[in-house]
């Protein structure tokens, strides 16, 4: 998927539901859940259980969203992924090699940074975009407003505290987009198999987002 597409799906979207699943079973129900609540980003992530056939099978199965992975650590597992039809690549590190491979293949990738060090650095090796993890743990969005004057043009995806409450307000911070694992998917609803609860999640959150 070429860059420019990925980056106005980020816009219209504003929310990456981030899968990881314990059994592939509840990978599928969540992902479904959540498409059916209106989101339309879905990461699996690569650690979740057999992460590749689901992910193949969620392009199959959801034509209308975009199913991406991430926890992405490695050459292999990003090989691994792309083959596995993966359409945007999230890893937790700035790692320029596989920023390069990834490039070579248009798959949009998304380095996970903290500082505006590393954020730079990922940028300038060529990264789609770049993940600001985990954020809450620097403030959350008054961190990312306090990048936007130097590093406004570089698109952020903050993830790692940010919930369905206070979503927009990573948005009004000049965020592009935000990432929802763990605020979306309750451990206690995964476990109880409460899918209902989980679509009324994302619904709540794409009202909110709208």
């Amino acid at each position: 998927m070429p860059n420019q597409i990925w980056l106005s799906q980020l816009q219209k979207h504003k929310a990456i539901a981030v899968i990881r699943a314990a059994k592939k079973e509840w990978g599928r129900e969540m992902a479904m859940a959540v498409a059916s609540g209106g989101m339309q980003l879905i990461e699996i992530t690569w650690n979740s259980d057999g992460a590749e056939e689901l992910i193949s099978e969620l392009r199959s199965e959801l034509p209308g969203c975009t199913i991406g992975t991430g926890t992405l650590f490695n050459m292999q597992q990003l090989k691994e992924a792309i083959t596995s039809g993966a359409q945007f690549l999230f890893t937790p590190h700035v790692d320029s090699a596989m920023i390069q491979a990834a490039r070579e293949k248009h798959v949009p990738i998304i380095p996970g940074a903290l500082t505006p060090t590393e954020i730079i650095t990922a940028w300038s090796h060529g990264a789609s975009c770049v993940k600001v993890f985990p954020v809450q743990a620097v403030g959350g969005a008054n961190y990312i407003k306090s990048l936007q004057g130097p590093l406004g043009e570089i698109p952020l995806i903050p993830t790692g505290g940010v919930s369905v409450e206070n979503a927009k307000e990573f948005l009004q911070a000049g965020a592009m987009a935000v990432g929802l694992s763990s605020e979306l998917f309750p451990k206690n609803l995964v476990s109880e198999g409460n899918w209902e609860a989980i679509a009324t999640k994302a619904a709540k959150l794409m009202q909110h987002l709208s």
